[in-house]
């Protein structure tokens, strides 16, 4: 039976309601469950104190038995409190090569790129706990979530409009727009050049977003890919001073300005449908005819056996 331990590094459960099905339904699906004790935790909006929360990381490098899947509960905002505390060499020594499958996104981000970065360690922009409680019950989000983490190798494939023709190789990695941002010049953002990079966000005017996307352009960080993957923008609409200007404007600007080629509508962010993404894997991104296809392999898979719950 495939082992789950929850972990809580940004806020605290808003939704107690919807961590309960969560936590239901991964039973259901077959898998064990523990580490329930940190959605008890609150302090002030955050999920317990920092030094609970950078614990939730640090044990991973002593437990006798490390589980499958350690699982975000929600995102938030508080993960880039702990990179101070973490313990990157033990972290290191006890997770490369380990198969353990660590995933989460939004604010975990933060613990993504700061992992990468001092130990190497490839993990999964994926579901939180508080989006497999989600009603009602996604059946992508399910099927992607076991379908990457039960195999070697992995691919999606998706709608999109322009970079005909193309077809690049490199390291995948990216993740929230904001959060990835906010750790630009720090000893926590991966130097990562011919990568494949994802982004995407929520709530965010138009106007933010492509000055993130300029942020990444402007310190070189875009120049050094071999491409851009824009996810999904939730709720990121225009204000009544942009007189016109909207999400779409912004992209074309960042188009023509990244040196790089831009892809579009990978169907990964905020929304309700969320994918399994391979933080730090190889991969190859191919786009044509309107379409493009993301495949995957070389990371940690615990090989699930565990189905979905029953009424997705």
């Amino acid at each position: 039976m495939p082992r789950i331990r929850l972990i809580a590094p940004s806020g605290y459960p808003a939704d107690p309601a919807a961590m309960t099905r969560g936590v239901a339904r991964l039973r259901e699906a077959g898998f064990a469950v523990d580490g329930e004790q940190v959605l008890q935790r609150t302090e002030l909006r955050f999920a317990g104190s920092d030094a609970e929360r950078a614990g939730d990381i640090n044990a991973l490098a002593t437990l006798d038995d490390l589980p499958d899947i350690a699982l975000a509960t929600r995102g938030g905002y508080g993960a880039a409190r702990l990179l101070d505390h973490l313990h990157y060499d033990a972290l290191r020594e006890r997770l490369a090569g380990s198969g353990l499958a660590l995933v989460g996104h939004s604010d975990f981000t933060a613990l993504q790129l700061a992992l990468y970065a001092k130990c190497g360690v490839t993990s999964f922009a994926g579901p939180l706990l508080a989006d497999l409680g989600a009603e009602p019950a996604d059946a992508t989000t399910w099927t992607e979530f076991r379908g990457t983490l039960g195999a070697a190798s992995r691919s999606v494939a998706w709608s999109q409009a322009g970079a005909d023709g193309l077809d690049v190789q490199g390291t995948l990695w990216g993740g929230n727009l904001a959060v990835l941002c906010s750790l630009l010049g720090t000893p926590y953002f991966p130097r990562i050049d011919d990568g494949i990079l994802f982004v995407e966000d929520v709530g965010e005017p138009p106007f933010r977003i492509e000055r993130l996307l300029y942020q990444l352009h402007l310190s070189g960080v875009l120049g050094r890919q071999r491409a851009l993957l824009l996810g999904g923008f939730s709720a990121c609409r225009p204000g009544p001073r942009d007189n016109g200007y909207d999400l779409d404007a912004a992209f074309v600007q960042i188009e023509r300005v990244a040196g790089v080629p831009v892809v579009r509508g990978l169907p990964h962010g905020h929304g309700h449908t969320q994918l399994t993404l391979p933080f730090g894997a190889p991969a190859r991104l191919q786009a044509a005819a309107g379409g493009a296809t993301l495949a995957f392999s070389g990371y940690p898979h615990p090989g699930l056996r565990a189905g979905g719950p029953t009424n997705p």
